[in-house]
């Protein structure tokens, strides 16, 4: 393999601690060839004469550099295996947590939203209920419902009595004030009872407004206070009585005040 290759490949692995490292470790060493090689002028041995025992035990002791060297290197790769593991471990709390915080905002998610349904149904429960309580409610009362059978229209003789009746009833919810006596001892004073009496000598007559009906009501007074709901011709019996009690009451309090022509 050329030699050029294996250099890129080291220097891609080699890590700025590894190559302090390194160049401490080759600067030591150039250091400790230096001084190995060059003694010192104290310890100078003459060309040619033997060295003396002095001498020689003067002479700097070579320590181990080799060793050195590699122990400190051996420290420095542990540091930064210590190094990676500690950046590692950081890395693997950091993930762990995250993993946590998702995992917990999402249990909390879920929480919520079986929370939203479980109210939902419990709306919709309530609501179901209401509108079951509401059904039988009404079934109830339509149950309970006594029927209404009609009631047929009242009716009345077709004579003085029926007559009378049926205009007090008439009177009574127009608020018209009157008795079945007073509306008899009237009406057979006026007319004796006949619905078609007229009086032609009177001064009513006399003046062409002659007194007509039961009660003997000119056609003014007549059209004047006639009652709704009653027919507007003077000779029937109801709306002729109802007329004059009506007459009556405004200008005597009652029907049952009258006593002589009025």
């Amino acid at each position: 393999m050329p030699k050029n290759i294996l250099n890129r490949r080291l220097s891609r692995t080699v890590t700025k601690q590894q190559k302090i490292a390194i160049a401490t470790v080759g600067a030591l060493g150039a250091a400790a060839l230096a001084f190995s090689a060059v003694p010192s002028s104290a310890a100078t041995v003459t060309t040619g004469a033997p060295a003396t025992t002095a001498q020689v035990a003067a002479a700097p002791q070579v320590k181990n550099v080799k060793g050195t060297l590699t122990d400190q290197l051996a420290t420095e790769t542990v540091k930064l295996d210590t190094f990676a593991a500690q950046k590692k471990a950081e890395a693997d709390a950091a993930a762990k947590k995250q993993a946590e915080v998702k995992q917990k905002a999402a249990a909390e998610t879920e929480a919520k939203q079986k929370a939203a349904k479980q109210k939902a149904a419990a709306e919709a429960a309530a609501k179901k209920a209401a509108q079951e309580r509401a059904a039988k409610a009404a079934a109830s009362r339509s149950a309970q419902r006594i029927t209404m059978q009609p009631v047929a229209a009242k009716t009345y003789a077709n004579n003085l009595d029926g007559w009378i009746r049926q205009a007090l009833d008439i009177m009574k919810a127009k608020g018209i004030p009157g008795s079945y006596n007073g509306l008899h001892k009237n009406i057979m004073r006026e007319s004796s009872g006949n619905p078609h009496a007229i009086n032609d000598w009177d001064v009513n007559a006399v003046n062409g407004i002659p007194s007509k009906g039961l009660l003997q009501v000119i056609p003014p007074t007549f059209n004047a206070y006639h009652v709704a709901g009653t027919s507007w011709n003077i000779y029937d019996p109801v709306a002729n009585i109802t007329a004059a009690a009506n007459y009556a009451a405004d200008k005597y309090g009652s029907i049952d005040n009258v006593n002589s022509a009025y």
